[in-house]
């Protein structure tokens, strides 16, 4: 299997961009995800469109090492939002090689938000990013359907849905759902495992998320079912934070433990250690 897979950004969630592609390089990963725009207020993030030196120097890093940047996080469509305010960050995503931007659905009016995505995808085009609208129960976008009608009626040509799988699990999204989403509307998955008891709040759903995935196969969700519905050439981002199971733990191990149980669920035959997919 040609699978490529992505070390994510919440998978090396303390460290820098420079540290996380050395990480990732070091570990058989094909890219590494970075994190410029904080997902809350106050969030970890790492402004590189504030420090072209900075930019050009990971740029570098990363040509030497053989992997790429594959999304850049995160832009969140709230009511307030200007496509024009983000022209630094697609700036420096394009500079490092980028292919997609994380676009989280935060405004409760869809014709709205719609219009805001539209905006965005047109604004990313010219530096040849994708923008992938990340459905959450506990956002605005909700679940699949609401993504699938903004991409409906927005209907650009670098948009996109992302199919993460504890999204999929606790907006309880079918299989046949996942199988019916057009093919230029993928361009990654997010893969990780999780209780198959579903958080009934959006503090709960949001702390899981953030702090309690589990190792692929370790958990209650279905993800053969996921990512078979999936097409198997799909690149797969690597989403994996969970504070207590990775105490104690360097990065380089705990990223070399999510790759391999991520092949396995994906591609079940035997894989070496340290072999790049």
């Amino acid at each position: 299997m040609n699978r490529a897979l992505s070390l994510s950004f919440l998978s090396c969630l303390s460290a820098p961009p420079e540290k996380a592609a050395r990480v990732a390089a070091a570990t058989g990963y094909d890219f590494v995800g970075l994190r410029m725009l904080p997902a809350a207020p106050g969030g970890i993030a790492f402004p590189l469109m504030e420090d072209a030196i900075r930019r050009r120097a990971l740029r570098r890093q990363l040509d030497d090492s053989g992997i790429g940047v594959f999304d850049v996080e995160m832009i969140r469509l709230a009511p307030d939002f200007s496509a024009g305010a983000y022209l630094p960050f697609l700036e420096a995503s394009a500079d490092l090689g980028a292919r997609a931007i994380l676009v989280a659905g935060d405004d409760p009016d869809e014709a709205r938000l719609t219009a805001s995505f539209v905006a965005l995808c047109e604004a990313a085009a010219p530096f040849a990013l994708s923008a992938d609208l990340e459905f959450m129960p506990q956002s605005d976008l909700a679940d699949l359907a609401a993504a699938l009608r903004v991409l409906r009626a927005a209907g650009q040509p670098n948009q996109g849905v992302i199919v993460d799988a504890l999204h999929v699990s606790r907006a309880r999204v079918t299989p046949a759902e996942i199988a019916d989403i057009p093919r230029e509307w993928l361009n990654y998955g997010q893969i990780c495992d999780g209780p198959a008891e579903i958080p009934s709040t959006r503090d709960a759903l949001n702390f899981a998320a953030r702090h309690e995935r589990l190792v692929p196969g370790q958990g209650g969700i279905d993800l053969g079912a996921i990512f078979g519905a999936l097409p198997g050439d799909l690149p797969v981002a690597v989403e994996v934070p969970n504070d207590r199971q990775s105490a104690g733990m360097t990065p380089e191990a705990w990223a070399g433990l999510l790759r391999e149980a991520a092949l396995h669920v994906l591609d079940p035959q035997p894989v070496r250690k340290g072999a790049r997919s």
